[in-house]
C-alpha cells in the first residue's frame, strides 16, 4: 500500500522500485493507472507520469505481474493500493453568491433569524475542509458595536445585544453584510477564504405589548369574553400564558390566534389588578421573543351595600346642649371603589324613640353622619337617652343602622377633696419607680361614671421635674401618687406638692373649681448611702518588664455622691514577677460620717499590659549536639535553630558567627539559611575522628542587641550503615544479674511515681489557687502576683 499526496506537480516520480529473480526479466503493470500511474518494466520503476487528484480518485488498485523472456507470466500478479492523500487545494464555497433575509426590531438576541452554509471538497475528516464563518464589514454601522453576529461554526446570523435595543426600521431598514469563510478552520494564514453578501432587511416588530385592558366586575355576558389579541411576526407561533403571581385560579385563556379571554366573572374587590405574560414558542418549546406582560384593569360596579360601623353606635349629650352642637358622627363603610360614585354614602334620620318633647329634635349631615341638635330641649328628668334608625344610601343599596343618644347631667358639681392637707410623707431616695406613696380621694356629686363625674388629678406646684405621678382608679375616683422618676436627695430633700382635682367634661357656665378641689401634701427625701463613683470604669496601663519592684504604676480616683471621704486601695508598686497582661478588681469604699450609716463599695477593673524589652539572649533549639561521619565527604553540613525569650515584634533576624582563633575557622565555616536556621560545614575533609567544641556567637535584632556565646559539641565519628556515629558498648557475657532487673525495675517505678506525683500536685496547686482567687478579698489584692 501506497501513501501519495495529490496534485503532484513533478512528473515521473518515481515512488516505488520493485526487484526481479530470474527467469523473470520485465514487469507489467495492470488496473487503474488513469493514465498516470506506470512502471518501467526492466527496471522495476513504479513512477508518476502526471498528477493526481484526490477529489477525482481517492485510491488506485494495481496488479504487478513478472514476466520472462518470452513475455510469459511466472510471478504475479501482485496487488497495489495507492492511496491518494487529500492538500488543501479547494477553496470553500457559498450556497449562494447573494443571501436575503428578514429581521424583526427587538429580536431576541442570540436567536438566529438565517444561516448561511458553505462547502469545501477537501478531505472532510482533515482541518482542510474544518470552516470558520465571520462578519468581515457591516454596511451601514451607524453604531461603535456590531449590531450583528455570526456563529462561526454553524453560520447562525442572529442580532447582538446592541442589534436587540437598537434596531429601528425607521431609522434604517436595510444592512448588508460581508460575510467570510475560511478552512483550516480559520486558524492558518494559509486558510482559503470566499465571500458573500448577505441582505438584511428590518421590520417593524409585532411582538408588542398591549395597552392595558379595562374589563367590568361581575359580568353577566357569556363567557369566554375576548380582551385583547397579541401577534408574533411570522405565522406557526405557539402562544401560551405564563402567571406572575400564584393565584388560586387563573382566570385567563389564550388561543392559538395569539386572542386573549377572561374565562370567568372577576370581582374588583377580590383583586383589582391582573398582572401576567403571553408568551410565543417555536414546534420545539423555544421562545422566539420575549415575554409581553399584560395587564387587565377589573373595572368597578355599585355591587356592595353601605355597611355600619357597629352594631349600635352610642353618643352622649348633656342636657343644656345648645343648638346646633355636634354630637357625634356616624360611621359607614362600602366596599365599592373609593372616591367613586359607587361608595357615596348619604345619611338620613327615618325614626327616632321617643318623640319627646317633639320629632325631629336630632338632624344629621347628609354628606359627613355627623349629629346636630335642631332644638335646645334636652332634659334628662323626663328622657334620659333617644333610639334613632339612619338610612345610609349609595344610590343603589341602603343600609339602616341604629343609634343610641343617652342624655347626661350637666357638669355643675366641682370634686371636693376628702381632706385638704395630707401630711408629710418620708420615703428613701431609692423607693423604685412605680411605687405608690399616697393614696387620695375626692368626690363628685353629678352623674356617676360620666364625663362629669370622672375626675383627673393633676400635680400643679412644687414637682417641675414630673418626680412624681397620679393615676385615677375610674370606678371609685381615687388617685395613687407614684413616683415617676428615681429621687436624689442631693438634689432635692423634700418637695411641697400641691394637687387640683378636675373633670374631663367643661364645667357649666357660672360654676368653677374653687378650694375644695385642692389638696397639700409633703415629701421628704430620706438619704441612702450610695455607692462611692470612680472616675473610670476600667483602667488601663501598660509598662516594660523591666521597671523596678516598688515603681508606682497609678493612681485610681473616686468620689462619693454624698460627699463621704472614700477609701481607695491603690495599686502603687509594681510586684517581682507579672503576665503579659493582667487584671485586677479595685475596690473603692466610702467612709459614712454618719454614725449606723453602713459603709457602700464599689470595684473598677484595673488591665496592666507588660511590655517586652530585649533582655533574652538567644539560644540554639536545634543543634546543640552535632556529628559528622569520618571520613568526611565533601558538601557535609548540618543545620543549627536559634530562639529567643522575648517578644519578638516581627520576624526573628539572628546573626550566626564562629569564635575562636585561627584554627577554628581554618576547619569550620558557618552559613546563614533565613533569620532562624544557618548551616555548620567543615572547611575540608581532613579532620580527625574525635569530638569539637566549637565557640558561637548569636546576636539578635533587638535595641539594643542581646549576643548569646555557646560552644557546639561536634563528633566526627565513624559511622554505621543507617549514618548514625558508631558507639562500642562493653560485652558483659550472659543476661543480666536478678539484681540488676530488679534495680532497673525500681527505677523505673520511681521515675513513673515522680511524674504522676508530679502532675498530681501540679494539678491540686491549680485548683488551689481557683479557690483562693474565687475566695480573695478586695483587701487581699495588693499585689500583681
Amino acid at each position: 500500500m501506497f501513501k501519495l499526496c495529490g496534485l503532484h506537480l513533478l512528473y515521473l516520480l518515481v515512488f516505488h522500485l520493485f526487484t526481479m529473480e530470474p527467469p523473470a526479466v520485465s514487469l507489467r503493470l495492470s488496473g487503474e493507472k488513469d493514465g498516470v500511474i506506470e512502471i518501467a518494466s526492466k527496471k522495476g520503476y513504479l513512477y508518476l507520469n502526471g498528477s493526481l487528484d484526490r477529489e477525482t480518485k481517492a485510491i488506485h488498485r494495481l496488479q504487478v505481474e513478472a514476466l520472462n523472456e518470452v513475455g510469459e507470466k511466472v510471478k504475479g500478479p501482485y496487488s497495489i493500493t495507492i492511496n491518494v492523500q487529500d492538500i488543501n487545494d479547494n477553496p470553500p464555497k457559498f450556497d449562494k453568491s447573494k443571501y436575503k433575509a428578514v429581521v424583526w426590531e427587538n429580536s431576541r438576541p442570540g436567536k438566529p433569524f438565517m444561516y448561511v452554509h458553505a462547502t469545501d471538497h477537501d478531505d472532510p475528516t482533515t482541518p482542510n475542509a474544518q470552516l470558520s464563518y465571520s462578519i468581515l464589514h457591516h454596511f451601514p454601522n451607524p453604531y461603535i458595536h456590531m449590531l450583528f453576529q455570526i456563529d462561526n461554526v454553524t453560520g447562525a446570523i442572529s442580532t447582538s445585544e446592541t442589534g436587540s435595543r437598537l434596531l429601528n426600521h425607521q431609522k434604517q431598514d436595510m444592512f448588508t453584510l460581508v460575510v467570510t469563510v475560511k478552512d483550516l478552520a480559520g486558524m492558518s494564514e494559509n486558510a482559503l477564504t470566499s465571500n458573500t453578501d448577505v441582505e438584511i432587511t428590518v421590520k417593524e416588530n409585532l411582538w408588542k405589548a398591549p395597552p392595558k385592558a379595562s374589563i367590568k366586575e361581575n359580568s353577566t355576558e357569556p363567557h369566554p369574553i375576548y380582551i385583547m389579541q397579541v401577534h408574533w411576526n411570522e405565522p406557526g407561533a405557539k402562544y401560551g400564558l405564563l402567571e406572575k403571581e400564584k393565584m388560586p385560579r387563573f382566570p385567563f385563556t389564550i388561543d392559538q390566534n395569539g386572542t386573549i379571554y377572561v374565562t370567568e366573572p372577576l370581582d374588583r374587590e377580590e383583586k383589582e389588578l391582573y398582572s401576567f405574560f403571553a408568551t410565543a414558542k417555536e414546534e420545539g418549546g423555544e421562545e422566539l421573543g420575549w415575554p409581553l406582560p399584560i395587564f387587565v384593569q377589573v373595572e368597578d360596579i355599585n355591587d356592595n351595600p353601605p355597611v355600619c360601623q357597629n352594631a349600635l353606635t352610642i353618643f352622649e349629650v348633656q342636657e343644656n346642649e345648645e343648638l346646633g352642637s355636634n354630637i357625634g358622627t356616624l360611621h359607614a363603610t362600602d366596599m365599592d371603589k373609593e372616591n367613586t360614585l359607587n361608595s357615596r354614602l348619604q345619611f338620613r334620620i327615618v325614626e327616632q324613640n321617643p318623640k319627646i318633647p317633639l320629632d325631629n329634635l336630632f338632624i344629621i349631615q347628609q354628606e359627613a353622619g355627623t349629629f346636630q341638635l335642631s332644638r335646645s330641649s334636652l332634659n334628662k328628668q323626663k328622657v334620659s337617652n333617644y333610639s334613632v334608625t339612619v338610612e345610609v344610601t349609595d344610590k343603589v343599596f341602603t343600609t339602616l343602622c341604629d343609634v343610641k343618644i343617652n342624655v347626661i347631667d350637666i357638669n355643675d358639681q366641682i370634686p371636693i377633696f376628702e381632706k385638704s392637707d395630707y401630711g408629710n410623707w418620708t420615703i428613701l431616695e431609692d423607693t423604685p419607680v412605680g411605687e405608690v406613696i399616697l393614696e387620695i380621694q375626692a368626690t363628685d356629686a353629678d352623674d356617676p361614671f360620666t364625663g362629669s363625674s370622672q375626675i383627673i388629678y393633676q400635680i400643679e406646684e412644687g414637682d417641675q421635674n414630673k418626680n412624681f405621678i397620679i393615676e385615677t382608679d375610674p370606678q371609685t375616683n381615687r388617685g395613687f401618687v407614684k413616683i415617676n422618676k428615681i429621687l436624689d436627695f442631693e438634689m432635692s430633700s423634700m418637695y411641697n406638692l400641691t394637687v387640683k382635682a378636675t373633670n374631663p367634661e367643661p364645667l357649666v357656665k357660672g360654676v368653677q373649681y374653687n378650694s375644695s378641689s385642692t389638696a397639700y401634701f409633703r415629701v421628704v427625701v430620706a438619704d441612702v448611702n450610695e455607692v462611692p463613683v470612680f472616675s473610670k470604669n476600667i483602667y488601663i496601663v501598660d509598662i516594660f518588664e523591666d521597671v523596678p519592684v516598688g515603681t508606682l504604676v497609678m493612681n485610681v480616683t473616686a468620689n462619693d455622691p454624698e460627699g463621704d471621704r472614700i477609701s481607695v486601695m491603690e495599686w502603687v508598686q509594681m510586684a517581682s514577677t507579672v503576665a503579659v497582661c493582667h487584671g485586677v478588681i479595685v475596690p473603692g469604699t466610702d467612709v459614712a460620717n454618719v454614725p449606723n450609716k453602713k459603709s457602700q463599695s464599689s470595684t473598677a477593673v484595673f488591665m496592666l499590659f507588660i511590655k517586652d524589652v530585649n533582655d533574652n539572649p538567644p539560644r540554639l533549639t536545634k543543634g546543640n549536639h552535632l556529628f559528622f561521619c569520618h571520613p568526611l565527604q565533601g558538601g557535609a553540613r548540618a543545620e543549627i535553630q536559634a530562639t529567643d525569650d522575648d517578644q519578638q515584634p516581627y520576624s526573628p533576624e539572628f546573626n550566626f558567627s564562629l569564635g575562636g582563633g585561627e584554627n577554628i575557622k581554618r576547619d569550620w565555616e558557618i552559613s546563614r539559611i533565613d533569620g532562624t536556621h544557618a548551616y555548620l560545614s567543615p572547611k575540608h575533609t581532613n579532620l580527625e575522628e574525635k569530638n569539637y567544641s566549637i565557640p558561637l556567637t548569636i546576636n539578635d535584632n533587638g535595641k539594643p542587641p542581646q549576643e548569646g556565646n555557646l560552644n557546639l559539641q561536634v563528633n566526627v565519628c565513624r559511622c554505621t550503615d543507617e549514618k548514625r556515629c558508631f558507639i562500642e558498648v562493653e560485652n558483659h557475657s550472659g543476661m543480666p544479674s536478678t539484681g540488676m532487673a530488679v534495680g532497673i525495675l525500681l527505677g523505673v517505678l520511681i521515675s513513673i511515681g515522680f511524674i504522676v506525683g508530679g502532675i498530681f500536685l501540679r494539678l491540686e496547686y491549680k485548683k488551689m489557687k481557683g479557690l483562693k482567687r474565687n475566695a480573695a478579698k478586695p483587701s487581699e489584692l495588693k499585689t500583681l502576683t
